[in-house]
């Protein structure tokens, strides 16, 4: 099969060829539209539906659609510019090219460049030409570039049948990536009086051969399609012996609410519309015109919906098929892929369906139970059962007794997961209680403050619990503040930026409380179990078992909860968490639990009022019905709440575009802090106090978030012999800035049905990087040093692979996973080598790797040394992230292939680099095309003049 190579990707850099991604041969080049479809950011799965191909655009179109893509001047410009490089591509006027200029895998320790020799002969006795110059398509244009390429000319270029020309072709890049550079031969024939061009792409993957192969995509990419489910028939219960005890471990008094979608919004939701579509005219239909403590509650129980709806359909693509069920005793287990990464979450209690269908078997995973029907069954029954057992790769289920009587070993299953909907009818239930006097928490201005000075910590007789407080004025005035606050007051906020002793002053003001009113209750939430762990740990230094009460909740397993922790919870015979009784519980004076969770002491009872405080740490991760869930079971016209958290870091994680952006992505604490009222510098002291002594990194990796979001407030006080660690080592470029921006031109991939991202070429040189840490002695560093933050969960789950072997301890994750952690050394791949310039808008290019929260949470996570892996070229159409890698360029931390734009001239921070992008490369097309049918077409004067090249310079 004959190859050429693809204009459009020549023009834009990228491909879906496993392993050059910049060649098609003809039969590729119909089929890529499967791989190189246009994302699409709708909030339902696509269906399929018949598509064209436009061969010159490479572009996958409806046929609805395609007669208007043809249209000028796109398509236009793209036509020509394939022509007329096909055209020279192809050896003409008896002038052929021989010789490879592909340099196949070179191996990076080669610290040499590498050179081959290719050829230019002629098949005419008489020939008259001669090569007038070679040029680099790097050098072109409006978009020049540093090549990786250069070439050698023989002075004597004339070709003759007895003597070819001999062309030097040398790589100096030994960086880990691909490079590739057009060459454009230009020939004068003498006797034609023509100029022509013949083209050829010179081309290099820098990696070891065999990682790199190992880790191309195994299959193609995909995408899923949705899959109709078969209806839930006619239940036969399980009964009680079957039932997890987990199920029963805590009695409530009062009952959820269902809290179904509503039939006409489910109806609306299941249609395919655009987002922003659907978002006009969803806010037309059901979202109130105005927002106050009227509507409140309409709004997020919509919104809640919404959410629901789209986190129903993403769990779908976890289902499997043709699985088996193990039968252990009276157990079934199951194999679930990704259990240990909670995708999907499996609790204790969560249930399983299983039914029959014509031929096989399955099984889908509902609420709290388990429904099976035997292939061979006619009278439409279920059988029920329940989760017993979750562990890192499988699940134990428990069905009906008579579920033994169909079983066979060997049988095939499928399996189909669903919602769990106990924390969204939490979130509903919450939503529907009346808080009295709410427009002070819902939404507070400036009168509902109190009318007296700002309290000051000099002026309390307050005794520290944490002594590293002294001395730091704002962790004085926030428990000072904290401390002060009348009942009812409005709720207070503790901005607390990344590393600056956020939950030490949390802490600290919960125990002034408890010292300075011996009537104070607290009720302590946050996001995560973690979260919520780290705050009952602190506190329980200074509390005893029968003041501080962490609660779990039953599905959660003894070995998932810090030792130290255990003795401050409740646990039943069975080995289950659970609530000792009321008149235990109400003497507690902290109790410490997850947002979602925190509805458990309403449920049990325990009366509104009880607690003085509610605190909410890392209220910036919660969306603000999970965090009014304590709040609007709990809290009376006197209650306190405080929150803490940083508005500048990530919001809590929404999976619906819709949702988003109608506002379930703003956190309370973002929307409180956009309140007149919060001002910092009119109410500081009152309502706000933002924390601004960094106690977490050297200030090379501060300076740059700092500036950005921070509004240059905070101060480097870290211990010194942490964030100096790194100082002088080999790794750094620039030996007293510990930040590296290492670029790598690389090219990201997905497989099979997954569609996320991830990047050979940056899985290589993050293991690179993690090994020449780990081998330094001099600069010694342990896999609980280094962190590895990668915004795509197949980048993650390859990382994991391939450090497995070596470096097994080391932490990889997202974003979101590393939000409140740290360690001396982050490593940061940002996966995106994308380079379609004229098809993609930079939100398709970058994806969420732009958006500034992530990015400011990823950088700064680092004490001694942060490292970011990443293509320059696609990066720099953010302008955040430009500034970002000018920043690291113009002190010295670059690594590999060189900047492309002038690092000194200020960054336009409205953007639009992409569109220049775009605007640049459709310019670079239309001008090859024109230049190639000039040469063709024009004649040339005998004797030449070497101002006559000007105008056809000019002209690329």
């Amino acid at each position: 099969m004959s190859t050429q190579t693809c204009p459009a990707i020549l023009a834009q850099g990228i491909c879906s060829d496993r392993r050059y991604p910049y060649t098609h041969t003809t039969a590729h080049r119909s089929t890529r539209s499967i791989n190189h479809q246009e994302e699409r950011s709708n909030d339902t799965y696509q269906t399929k539906r018949a598509s064209r191909n436009c061969d010159a655009c490479m572009k996958n179109s409806q046929p609805q659609a395609l007669a208007a893509h043809k249209e000028p001047p796109l398509h236009v410009i793209r036509e020509r510019y394939y022509s007329a490089l096909s055209d020279a591509e192809v050896d003409k006027n008896g002038l052929a090219i021989e010789g490879s200029f592909d340099f196949d895998y070179v191996d990076v320790s080669n610290t040499q460049s590498l050179s081959r020799i290719v050829s230019v002969k002629t098949t005419t006795s008489a020939s008259s030409a001669t090569l007038v110059n070679i040029t680099l398509g790097s050098s072109q244009g409006t978009r020049r570039t540093q090549s990786a390429f250069s070439v050698a000319i023989p002075e004597d270029r004339k070709i003759s049948p007895s003597r070819p020309l001999a062309i030097l072709i040398t790589l100096r890049q030994t960086s880990i990536g691909r490079y590739e550079d057009r060459l454009d031969f230009l020939f004068e024939d003498a006797l034609l009086k023509k100029r022509f061009v013949i083209s050829r792409t010179a081309k290099a993957i820098v990696a070891d051969r065999s990682e790199h192969e190992a880790l191309q995509p195994v299959k193609p990419f995909v995408p899923r399609t949705r899959t109709a489910r078969p209806p839930i028939l006619q239940i036969v219960e399980g009964g009680k012996d079957c039932k997890p005890p987990a199920v029963t471990a805590i009695r409530y008094i009062r009952t959820l609410p269902q809290a179904l979608i509503p039939t006409n919004l489910k109806k609306f939701l299941s249609g395919l519309r655009p987002v922003p579509q659907a978002v006009d005219e969803v806010r037309k239909a059901f979202i109130p015109k105005v927002f106050d403590s009227a509507t409140y509650n309409n709004l997020f129980k919509h919104l809640i919906w919404i959410e629901e709806y789209k986190m129903e359909e993403d769990v779908q693509c976890y289902d499997m098929s043709y699985v088996t069920l193990i039968n252990h005793r009276n157990f079934y287990y199951l194999d679930v892929p990704g259990l240990a990464e909670q995708r999907p979450s499996v609790l204790v209690g969560m249930s399983v369906k299983y039914y029959r269908l014509t031929a096989t078997s399955s099984i889908m995973c509902i609420g709290d139970i388990i429904y099976v029907q035997d292939q061979n069954a006619t009278d439409g029954r279920w059988f029920e059962g329940h989760v017993h057992f979750v562990r890192r790769a499988e699940v134990g289920l428990r069905f009906h007794d008579s579920f033994t009587t169909s079983y066979t070993a060997g049988r095939r299953f499928r399996v189909r997961f669903r919602l769990n909907r106990i924390p969204i009818r939490r979130q509903h239930q919450a939503i529907d209680m009346v808080l009295n006097n709410d427009e002070r928490l819902l939404f507070p201005v400036a009168r509902d403050l109190p009318n007296r000075p700002v309290p000051r910590y000099k002026d309390l007789t307050l005794t520290l619990y944490n002594p590293s407080i002294a001395g730091n004025p704002p962790q004085e005035q926030a428990v000072a503040s904290i401390v002060s606050l009348r009942p009812g007051s409005p709720p207070f906020v503790v901005f607390g930026p990344p590393g600056t002793g956020k939950t030490m002053t949390i802490v600290e003001a919960i125990l002034q409380l408890l010292w300075t009113n011996r009537q104070a209750k607290i009720l302590v939430c946050a996001p995560s179990n973690s979260a919520a762990d780290l705050i009952a740990s602190r506190l329980r230094q200074h509390l005893k078992v029968t003041e501080l009460f962490r609660f779990y909740a039953p599905s959660r397993f003894k070995d998932q909860v810090p030792d130290e922790l255990h003795p401050y919870t409740y646990i039943r015979d069975d080995g289950h968490f659970s609530m000792p009784p009321m008149s235990t519980m109400t003497r507690f004076r902290v109790v410490v639990a997850t947002c979602v969770s925190s509805s458990v002491v309403s449920g049990i009872g325990m009366p509104r009022g009880h607690f003085s405080h509610i605190f909410i740490d890392e209220a910036g991760q919660s969306t603000e019905p999970e965090t009014f869930i304590s709040i609007k079971t709990m809290a009376d016209a006197r209650t306190n709440v405080i929150l803490s958290g940083d508005p500048k870091q990530l919001g809590p994680i929404i999976r619906s575009g819709i949702a988003r952006q109608l506002g379930l992505e703003k956190s309370y604490l973002e929307r409180l802090m956009d309140r007149e009222v919060y001002n910092l510098r009119t109410y500081y002291g009152k309502s706000v106090v933002k924390l601004t002594r960094n106690f977490r990194s050297h200030d090379a990796i501060l300076r740059f978030p700092n500036e950005r979001f921070y509004d240059a407030e905070l101060q480097e006080c870290a211990n010194e012999a942490v964030i100096n660690a790194y100082l002088d080592s080999p790794l750094l470029p620039s030996k007293k800035f510990p930040v590296i921006f290492h670029a790598v031109t690389g090219k990201d991939d997905r497989e099979a049905s997954s569609p996320s991202f991830f990047n050979v070429d940056e899985l290589l040189q993050v293991k690179s990087y993690v090994q020449k840490l780990k081998n330094d002695r001099r600069f010694r560093t342990t896999d609980a040093d280094i962190g590895v933050i990668a915004p795509y969960h197949a980048q993650c789950q390859k990382l994991r692979t391939i450090l497995r072997p070596f470096a097994d301890g080391v932490k990889v994750g997202s974003v979101e996973e590393f939000q409140g952690q740290e360690r001396k050394v982050i490593l940061i791949s940002t996966v995106r080598s994308s380079k379609e310039f004229v098809e993609y808008d930079l939100r398709h290019t970058l994806g969420f790797v732009a958006n500034p929260r992530r990015f400011n949470v990823a950088v700064t996570r680092a004490q001694a040394m942060l490292i970011i892996v990443g293509d320059p070229q696609v990066l720099s159409l953010d302008p955040l992230w430009r500034s970002f890698l000018n920043y690291i360029y113009l002190n010295g931390g670059w690594v590999g292939p060189d900047i492309s734009w002038d690092p000194e001239v200020p960054v336009d921070m409205a953007g639009g680099y992409d569109k220049a992008v775009r605007a640049a490369a459709q310019l670079d097309m239309n001008e090859f095309a024109r230049r190639m049918e000039s040469l063709t077409m024009d004649e040339v004067e005998e004797e030449l003049d070497a101002n006559v090249d000007r105008p056809w310079r000019e002209l690329e």
